[in-house]
């Protein structure tokens, strides 16, 4: 009986130090965790959506991803200025966007 108490404490307390090292790893190399990721996939979708719907945008020349708490870089060609910002206010006005990093190089 004496053994078996033993065993499960060991058990449990095996389980909370791996538990504590696993999400400190995940903290300390600033990884996304499963629910960020998730939110941040459907706040691409959402935005590459818009630029897709727009016709002042050309979706097949501008990439999108959205990194820690809602950042959404925007990367590839736009023809103007014009749709470069076009662009960036459409991935303001989505929900979850905290900040819009516009690295779109306008190429005529």
């Amino acid at each position: 009986m004496q053994s078996n108490v033993t065993r499960i404490i060991a058990i449990a307390v095996m389980a909370g130090a791996a538990t504590v090292m696993i999400s400190g790893c995940s903290v300390a190399r600033k990884q996304e965790t499963v629910g960020q990721y998730i939110d941040g996939s459907a706040v691409t979708a959402e935005v590459k959506a818009k630029l897709a719907n727009d016709p002042d945008t050309s979706a097949a020349n501008i990439s999108v991803k959205t990194i820690d708490g809602g950042i959404v870089q925007l990367s590839g060609f736009a023809k103007s200025q014009h749709e470069k910002d076009r662009a960036g206010a459409l991935a303001r006005s989505v929900k979850g966007v905290t900040q819009v990093h516009n690295g779109l190089i306008v190429k005529p």
